[in-house]
């Protein structure tokens, strides 16, 4: 998700004297300054769009050996150097730092992942001629778009804009990356640190700024827009784009549903259940945010989670389990999203109304909560989980497929877990597991629906950042060739006898 950022645009004397509009990034948990960055307009942009162009036949010069070499070095530096970015994500988030270092051990894994199989995937391969073109070799493969534009989120600052940013990179590609004006130091951090190991040419540049911005971004002539962020920013962000014809990758927001089936290990289920609604303060697109309980295990279950979600607490200190609600305006949803739900007669097993204190949100757990209640249908994106029963597992598919979202999903059965997870409507599903498709590089990450469409990660992430290019090639000539204002009366009817004959059968 994205929002309005905490700092203003700097329009003291100070910035008269710098003529370059600033804001100022903060650190949510005690509304310090971290640092301030100039907010860029549309000719600025255009600008370093520009320059990632000229730079762009030259990464892609490299070749699949050239890159993989700038981005393994890349990699070694990330994890050289961890702590120093966890700390920069943990200023800008408020996350714990376990939880910062967490997120980028996953963007080394993918790092590496996508570049050491962008040869395989994307390189030019032979395939089958068919019957009618026998005499032609066929080939295909994937080229770079050019510049592809990333616009970021603030919950997962380096691992999800890096799950465009690497794969882009690997196929070829340079990156105008816009962060979220939340996390602006995440970005630039990212960048100068590439640049140490690709000093010859801006193959990572970054833009700061608001929604003007991001908007110049997908205005400015890059080739392709991966956008991470909210549902309706999404839609704005499709809507430039479709001015030009610019093609867009899109991850919107989820209201993932949990399915505890009867057999489930339901202490397992309940650890994964507070554990995806409540870790980095709710703040996940691909959290859990429904549960559907079979009836007959439903009492043991809740128990099971009203014993786990009480015993923890947010906090700024170094051993609170989760840290702040990191864009202000979001404690408004989730205390309208709560509060509204127990007003129409939920029942809050752990928390409640209370429990919004900004900038923190402590754990809180509904049940009974009316089934068109905004807690129920939209995304609340805080330390909040909605437990209901259900009959039996399949009305919890049923219900979790009701709804306008589809991104990701999680099953607890033993015995019926991946057929269950077949019938959710979701881009991703973990069986008896949770949010773990996440870290698996080898796989898509996207969704249906309002969540959006296209993948990052696996092999679909990178042919997602290129352009597929068939070719033919002439082998040798037949007597037999329909493709000319030369040819017999006779070629024709002889074909379609020959077809009759081998594909007729």
């Amino acid at each position: 998700m994205t929002g309005t950022a905490r700092g203003s645009v700097e329009t003291s004397t100070e910035a008269e004297l710098d003529p370059q509009p600033t804001f100022e990034s903060l650190d949510p948990r005690t509304g310090e300054v971290v640092g301030r960055y100039p907010v860029r307009d549309a000719g600025e942009v255009s600008e370093v769009v520009a320059a990632a162009r000229k730079a762009q036949q030259w990464w892609s010069d490299l070749g699949f050996s050239g890159r993989k070499q700038r981005l393994d070095a890349w990699r070694k530096l990330l994890l050289r150097r961890l702590d120093e970015l966890a700390g920069v994500i943990c200023a800008e988030t408020g996350k714990p730092l376990d939880d910062a270092r967490l997120e980028l051990v996953l963007v080394v894994d993918h790092l590496h992942w996508a570049a050491a199989s962008a040869e395989k995937v994307l390189r030019r391969r032979k395939v089958p001629s068919g019957f009618l073109m026998a005499n032609h070799a066929a080939t295909v493969e994937y080229l770079p778009f050019g510049v592809i534009g990333v616009i970021g989120p603030w919950n997962y600052p380096a691992f999800t804009p890096m799950g465009s940013i690497a794969y882009a990179l690997a196929a070829g590609n340079t990156v105008v990356f816009k962060p979220s004006e939340l996390t602006p130091g995440v970005g630039e951090w990212l960048a100068k640190s590439l640049d140490e190991v690709v000093p010859e040419q801006p193959v990572l540049s970054v833009v700061t700024g608001f929604g003007p911005t991001g908007a110049a971004l997908c205005e400015s002539g890059v080739d392709k827009v991966a956008f991470t962020g909210s549902t309706e920013t999404g839609k704005r962000v499709m809507a430039t784009c479709a001015r030009t014809l610019t093609p867009v990758l899109v991850e919107c927001g989820g209201k993932d549903a949990l399915i505890v089936d009867a057999d489930a290990d339901l202490g397992a289920a309940a650890d994964a259940a507070v554990w995806g609604a409540m870790s980095n303060a709710g703040q996940t697109c691909i959290g859990v945010e429904r549960v559907y309980v079979v009836d007959s295990v439903a009492d043991r279950f809740l128990d099971l989670v009203t014993e786990r979600a009480a015993k923890l607490r947010p906090g700024g200190e170094p051993n609170a389990n989760f840290g702040p609600i990191t864009m202000p305006s979001q404690v408004d949803v989730i205390r309208d999203h709560v509060d509204g739900a127990l007003e129409r007669g939920a029942r809050a097993l752990v928390g409640g109304g209370h429990s919004v204190r900004p900038p923190f949100v402590e754990p809180v757990v509904l049940t009974d909560v009316p089934p068109d209640a905004a807690a129920a249908t939209e995304e609340t994106f805080g330390p909040t989980i909605v437990v209901e029963r259900v009959r039996s597992a399949d009305e919890g598919v049923e219900r979790a497929n009701d709804s306008r979202y589809g991104l990701g999903g999680t099953v607890f059965s033993r015995a019926r877990g991946t057929e269950l997870a077949r019938r959710l409507r979701a881009g991703m599903v973990a069986v008896n597991s949770v949010i773990a498709f996440a870290a698996v590089p080898a796989l898509p990450f996207g969704g249906v629906g309002d969540s959006g469409f296209g993948r990052i990660h696996g092999e679909d992430g990178l042919r997602e950042f290129t352009r597929a290019q068939a070719v033919t090639r002439l082998k040798y000539r037949i007597p037999l060739n329909p493709m000319t204002f030369g040819r017999s009366s006779r070629t024709v009817r002889r074909l379609v006898r020959l077809l009759r004959l081998f594909r007729g059968r």
